[in-house]
């Protein structure tokens, strides 16, 4: 699955975060965005190893943003949020991932290799600078 409530959790805590003057702690955001405390935790750390966020211990700790908006990519914060590569189907990354085995007699892995293509060009073109700026149109 492309999409998953990960990448969604990541991308509604980084539209927040980015608004956002002063670092936020884990059970605020959770508690704005409706969203599992312990879950969301894993995701910004995910996002804080990947460069994304930077952590803050202590009584006024949190998570802020580190990278400029212009600079997050969709495909980084998936990525991140993930753990690996969005893919649409199992076997888009490359033959190698044919979850049958029977790659070499695909007819329909050279659809689904282009298709994952557009999309992961489309997710690179689009940051989370984008999504701010449709949010207040």
């Amino acid at each position: 699955m492309l999409m998953t409530r990960a990448s969604e959790y990541a991308l509604l805590s980084l539209v927040t975060l980015a608004n956002a003057s002063d670092p936020m702690d884990t059970e605020t955001l959770a508690h704005d965005l409706g969203i599992s405390k312990s879950f969301l935790a894993k995701i910004l750390q995910s996002l804080a190893r990947a460069g994304i966020l930077k952590s803050y211990k202590g009584v006024r700790g949190g998570f802020i943003l580190i990278q400029p908006k212009e600079e997050i990519t969709l495909l980084t914060i998936m990525k991140a949020a993930e753990g690996k590569d969005p893919s649409v189907f199992d076997c888009s990354g490359g033959v190698g991932n044919c979850p049958t085995e029977k790659e070499d007699s695909c007819h329909i892995y050279p659809f689904i290799h282009n298709l994952q293509g557009k999309i992961d060009d489309f997710l690179e073109g689009m940051t989370l600078e984008d999504i701010l700026e449709k949010e207040t149109t």
